[in-house]
């Protein structure tokens, strides 16, 4: 006759011959509970192959070990750097992260605030979608919910982690206009306060070197679509006239899309003689040194970026407090290739 397997925590602790509390003390930290018993209950979880249901113990918790991750769109790069990044971090500190994307929308962003709080998980890291945010809803979750946000500063609702544009932006203009001409520059569709920090960080820095700002804006038919905005917009550029032939693009997914337009066009993309136009982004994008030429861009810090965001919330998780006088801006890092 088959034995029975258990299949509940009632069921396996008394399989495993201890009280419902040392197993619960086990799942929550192996070392809490003596060696002999906890080679006991290894034993048993080997011979039967049992698994608890963790979420179903957690939602019987104030708050759980789950941490939430929330970024405007998995398929952007960048975020997913950050989210890989973050979920490892998490889970060697014993949090078991759990991500969501709202891919660009306000109301997916909204339910998964409903979604994170519903399963009471202990703390938020969260890349905020914007200008396209529930500001309310935002500042509900908060405000029972420790968070810590990525990328994109919103209000004062909690600490912000991120790259100062002021400096990563200042620093590619500083570098282009020593190298050759300034630069006009390509700006994102206006999502977010990053967008206006970085184009107000381009207008600054050229007007130090005593050039006169160009700013080529860009529609928001498509803004998380941003290699097609950047090659919508050049080839339209192209058409009615390049107004230079250095362009700063507000980030390197836009200046792929420039780079595809300006191939197709017929311009040689790069630096020195014999070159048309040179091109610069920011990001340091994964394929931006496999593009051709490949790309002249600012390296953000995504390991620096997430271990702060990671250290802020985890010392809130365990008792700390967080205060956005807390928000902290970090420096990005030229990286001189092809293409300028």
């Amino acid at each position: 006759m088959t034995k029975k397997l258990p299949r509940t925590m009632e069921e396996f602790a008394v399989a495993c011959g201890v009280s419902r509390p040392t197993l619960s003390k086990f799942f929550e930290n192996p070392d809490s509970v003596k060696g002999s018993t906890r080679q006991r209950i290894e034993a048993k979880l080997e011979e039967t192959g049992y698994r608890p249901n963790l979420y179903a113990r957690n939602l019987n918790r104030k708050r759980t070990r789950t941490v939430g991750i929330v970024v405007p769109s998995i398929n952007d790069p960048f975020y997913a750097g950050l989210v890989t990044r973050l979920e490892i971090l998490l889970r060697a500190q014993g949090y078991w992260p759990l991500t969501i994307s709202p891919h660009g929308q306000p109301e997916l962003e909204g339910e998964a605030l409903l979604t994170l709080q519903s399963l009471k998980v202990g703390g938020a890291l969260i890349a905020p979608l914007g200008f396209a945010s529930d500001l309310g809803a935002m500042a509900r979750f908060a405000e029972g919910t420790p968070c810590v946000f990525l990328d994109n500063a919103i209000g004062t609702l909690g600490p912000f982690v991120g790259t100062d544009n002021a400096q990563s932006v200042g620093t590619m203009v500083d570098y282009l206009c020593r190298s050759g001409s300034a630069p006009i520059y390509l700006n994102t569709p206006a999502v977010n306060r990053g967008v206006n920090e970085r184009r107000a960080a381009y207008e600054s820095a050229v007007a130090r070197h005593g050039a006169t700002p160009v700013v080529l804006d860009s529609d928001m038919g498509h803004p998380w679509d941003l290699e097609q905005v950047g090659h919508d917009r050049m080839r339209a550029c192209i058409a009615d006239g390049l107004p230079g032939t250095t362009i700063l693009c507000a980030n390197d997914r836009l200046a792929f899309g420039v780079i595809a337009a300006a191939h197709e066009a017929g311009l040689r993309v790069g630096h020195g003689a014999g070159f048309d136009l040179r091109v610069a982004g920011h990001d340091d994008h994964p394929l931006s040194r496999f593009s051709a030429p490949s790309l002249t861009t600012m390296a953000q810090d995504y390991d620096a970026i997430c271990h702060k965001a990671g250290d802020l919330l985890l010392a809130a998780l365990e008792g700390g407090r967080l205060d956005h006088a807390d928000s902290t801006r970090l420096p990005a890092k030229l990286v001189m290739r092809g293409s300028a």
